[in-house]
């Protein structure tokens, strides 16, 4: 996996050097699995080819000019400090570079106000971002044609995501871990770094291609009825004949809006509502296997274990709320 990070005067460190730790852990835990997984290779460019000093005093060399030949599977941009226009302005060169980028398929990320490289690249015309609140005013009118999405934190068009904060970018990058190394590599990179498991399929929360698919109402109704009926054993065998269609034809159609099958997306539900159960009640490990659907405690232990790298007690400990003792936790 190749990953270059562009470096800028008076950038942000944490929006660029926290993609690159997350990464190298992702790949460290990959490694460590005995996945076939290869080594993650960072590359940096500056705008100038020069070093660059950050908002926080520290100099950053590049390890790459922009004219050398790699192949770049993700590139990350990160945010500046307060008015980028100056920045951005005397990037000339920065510009026909993304624009080859885009060209070779690479993906973007980019935070923050580092959202103005990819608009001034013109990549983003017509097309949906987001960027920190303080500049929502001038990258609308410094890019008329960009679709503001001022509501979300994170948007995907395409291989383009853009995220309005470190906190919403970190995400997006462990959504991008995922998809490289796996659910369990992504949901202990997670955990290393947030403390607590979250729902990787929500880290985008405005997709161009969701907005599209939402438009399906049979697969509206048959998520409705999944959550609605979690523990319950046989949910997925009677859902075709409660929506009255083939289960063929639900199974194509939630594959083709959701990127999953009705049975995996239930186990999705079942497996986020277990973590809420463990992590804020007081209930033992085979009430909540029960209540999240699964029909023992072995076997959901099992289960969650294989989603989410680590068992339900484990997970129990290290997500814990302070408020709760260790003596008052069942098992």
């Amino acid at each position: 996996m190749n990953l270059t990070l562009v470096l800028c005067d008076n950038m942000l460190v944490s929006s660029s050097t926290l993609a690159a730790e997350i990464f190298n852990f992702a790949s460290a835990m990959a490694r460590a699995s005995s996945r076939q997984a290869g080594e993650v290779i960072i590359r940096r460019v500056s705008t100038d080819d020069l070093p660059v000093q950050t908002s926080s005093g520290f100099e950053l060399s590049p390890t790459h000019s922009l004219d050398d030949t790699f192949q770049s599977d993700l590139v990350h941009l990160p945010a500046l400090w307060r008015n980028p226009r100056p920045i951005v302005k005397r990037a000339r060169a920065l510009t026909p570079w993304l624009r080859r980028q885009h060209q070779l398929n690479s993906s973007f990320t980019a935070v923050g106000t580092g959202v103005c490289f990819l608009a001034e690249a013109g990549l983003l015309e017509d097309k949906s971002a987001t960027t920190h609140w303080h500049y929502f005013d001038q990258l609308q009118k410094s890019y008329p044609n960009l679709k503001l999405q001022r509501q979300h934190f994170t948007t995907q068009t395409g291989n383009i995501y853009c995220a309005a904060s470190i906190n919403a970018m970190a995400e997006l990058i462990v959504y991008q871990v995922e998809r490289i190394f796996g659910r369990v590599i992504a949901r202990q990179a997670q955990r290393n770094f947030f403390h607590e498991i979250r729902n990787l399929s929500e880290a985008v929360s405005y997709s161009d291609s969701r907005e599209l698919k939402l438009s399906d109402e049979l697969i509206v109704q048959a998520k409705i009825w999944i959550q609605d009926s979690l523990s319950k054993r046989s949910v997925i065998s009677y859902l075709p004949e409660k929506l009255g269609v083939q289960k063929r034809t639900l199974n194509r159609r939630f594959k083709i809006a959701t990127g999953k099958t009705p049975g995996e997306y239930l186990n999705e539900v079942r497996m986020n509502f277990a973590c809420d159960l463990l992590k804020n009640t007081d209930l033992s490990i085979l009430d909540i296997a029960s209540f999240s659907g699964f029909s023992g405690n072995s076997w959901f232990s099992a289960r969650f274990k294989q989603w989410s790298g680590s068992t339900p007690k484990a997970y129990r400990s290290s997500v814990r709320d302070k408020t709760f003792s260790a003596s008052q936790t069942s098992t």
